[in-house]
């Protein structure tokens, strides 16, 4: 009865696995900090995305670990580079799942910040167009999403407007429209090897006590061209999640980030809590709130377990 007369439920297809893809080949790096995930070489990576898509999973989404940094992030678009050669892989495996390319210089510059840098602050117009070469390298690569998550100003329309200009006007843009400069994500920065060497990203993250600011930043992205908008964190701004899905009629998305992840298998591997019973409640108010898509490293598990 209570399956019966269920409000909210949870759909594999809605989901975005995140990945860690790097160069060489049979390289499978265990991140510590996220118990079951790796980083992972393009041989390994393409036999889990196969996994996901036999579960129902909808998607993936890329991170690159790059050979070498600079302070410009030159890797980022580089069509050697592990996200393009990433996406080609799966693209010839004839994979049945929407394959999302975040657009960050964060894992690329020899700071770890998410773009150039001029003293200790980083320099968003000079930033705008090394996003844009990313992208069209990713889209070229075959892309299906391209995701900006740098949080610069005016970035989805220099993204829009590149992609456009090389052909690629029909791709849609997912902007993580409200990123919030969180202490949530500790483990991806330990997996993606983008920790700032100084300062941080409160600069151009945002402030975690604001909401108004969200609709705003969401409001402008679609201005400027974006077909989706995404909250990250997802469970601590679930308030967010329902304020954005209220004010905008394009789909949703809310990434359940690496923190919440590694939170809910510490405790689960204490005993403290039963893992996949507070996994599944996790993404159930994720969906509740009014995310449409859902980014979580549980994507294959709990895809697994609804069936």
């Amino acid at each position: 009865m209570r399956r019966l007369v269920a409000e909210t439920r949870l759909h594999a297809a809605s989901f975005v696995l995140p990945l860690f893809v790097t160069s060489g080949e049979a390289i499978e790096r265990p991140i510590a900090s996220m118990p079951g995930h790796a980083q992972l070489s393009i041989d390994r990576l393409v036999p889990v995305v196969r996994e996901a898509a036999d579960a129902g999973v909808g998607g993936v989404i890329l991170f690159g670990i790059p050979d070498t940094k600079d302070e410009q992030g030159s890797s980022a678009w580089d069509p050697q580079g592990p996200v393009p050669r990433a996406i080609e892989a799966i693209k010839s495996a004839d994979i049945d799942l929407t394959v999302w390319a975040d657009v960050c210089m964060c894992e690329y510059t020899s700071h770890g910040h998410c773009g150039v840098v001029r003293g200790t602050t980083v320099d968003n117009d000079a930033t705008l167009p090394l996003l844009a070469r990313t992208a069209v390298s990713y889209a070229a690569a075959g892309a299906d999403v391209i995701a900006p998550s740098d949080m610069m100003d005016g970035r989805v329309a220099a993204v829009r407007s590149a992609l456009d200009s090389a052909q690629f006007d029909e791709l849609p843009i997912c902007a993580y429209s409200a990123k919030y400069a969180s202490a949530y994500y500790g483990p991806f920065r330990d997996a993606a090897g983008s920790t700032p060497a100084f300062g941080d990203r409160r600069t151009h993250q945002m402030d975690p006590a604001n909401g108004r600011e969200a609709l705003r930043e969401a409001t402008i992205d679609l201005a400027e061209g974006a077909d989706m908008v995404m909250v990250k964190p997802a469970g601590p701004y679930l308030d967010i999640v329902r304020q954005v899905r209220d004010r905008v009629d394009v789909p949703v998305a809310a990434y359940q980030v690496s923190g919440e992840y590694s939170m809910i298998e510490a405790g689960a591997a204490n005993d403290w809590i039963d893992g996949d019973q507070v996994m599944l409640e996790s993404l159930t108010s994720i969906a509740r709130a009014g995310a449409d898509i859902i980014l979580t490293y549980y994507a294959i598990r709990a895809a697994t377990l609804l069936g």
